[in-house]
């Protein structure tokens, strides 16, 4: 019993949950942290997101079982591929999120839109743009992009020219350096898209998207939040220190565990938080 519940928990992927804290971005930037109205809706939406994104781990396993068992980690870490779980759990498991889903979004009618355009637009990628190079890269950061717009729905504020931006070249840039990873690590073997890349091409796109984070990054700053420059730095470090992580350090591809596992990381985003609230509450 106490295994299955393990597969369970695996197969929703909680750990992957992490990624939905683009969700808070609106609630901090707008300056709406102290709000405890806006603070328990953007949890909502956050509770939200997490359970639809766990609808489409799971979706994604059942259409990608065959390819995982052949897959040299896949095929031990995913319930499914190694037949910790059969399909009789994801589909009761499938059955339970969407129960779940249905009725936290009547505490939040205005985020069906967006969740139902966050769980089409992963079936569509993983029945046709994840082969396709480039847009498997642009469909990744599109989910990042409607995180933070949930999060803005969430609290009744405006998405920022300044956020769209940032938000999606940080996105692009993690999922080049997912992709950079595979490559690496695992070579072509690791998703058929990667056939149509190379190391030279994935480092460009990786060098571009970076670097738009961090003059996109700054350009906000230092126009609309010039106290706020003292961050910069750590944006700078965070970048750099996430590219040798996933080069040199421990080859991961997941940014979550590159997060969970590197502590100068989690430290530099721990600190980033921490001084742009300071900033925001006029202490700094």
């Amino acid at each position: 019993m106490r295994d299955t519940i393990n597969n369970l928990l695996k197969l929703i992927r909680i750990k992957q949950w992490i990624k939905n804290l683009f969700i808070f971005a609106p609630l901090i930037f707008a300056n709406q942290f102290l709000n405890h109205e806006a603070i328990f809706q953007s949890i909502i939406a956050f509770f939200i997101f997490s359970l639809a994104a766990s609808i489409v781990y799971i979706i994604n396993d059942i259409y990608d079982i065959e390819s995982d068992r052949e897959h040299p980690k896949k095929s031990i870490s995913r319930p499914l591929a190694s037949g910790a779980l059969s399909n009789k759990h994801a589909y009761f498991m499938l059955a339970f999120l969407f129960t779940l889903v249905l009725a936290s979004l009547s505490q939040m009618l205005s985020l069906i839109p967006i969740i139902l355009i966050y769980i089409i637009q992963n079936l569509i990628y993983s029945k046709f743009l994840k082969h396709q190079p480039v847009l498997d890269i642009f469909s990744i950061s599109f989910g990042f992009v409607l995180r933070v717009y949930a999060g803005t729905i969430a609290i009744e504020v405006p998405l920022s020219n300044w956020m769209f931006i940032t938000a999606l070249s940080l996105a692009l840039f993690l999922a080049s350096m997912k992709r950079k990873s595979e490559l690496e690590t695992q070579g072509t073997s690791a998703r058929k898209v990667l056939k149509k890349y190379n190391k030279s091409l994935i480092n460009k796109f990786a060098e571009i998207s970076s670097s738009s984070t961090l003059v996109f990054y700054s350009l906000y700053i230092l126009s609309e939040q010039p106290k706020m420059v003292i961050t910069i730095p750590l944006v700078l470090f965070g970048l750099f220190r996430y590219w040798y992580i996933s080069t040199l350090k421990s080859g991961t591809e997941s940014p979550t565990d590159a997060l969970l596992e590197d502590k100068q990381l989690l430290l530099v985003v721990a600190l980033w938080v921490t001084l742009v609230v300071l900033v925001l509450m006029g202490t700094i």
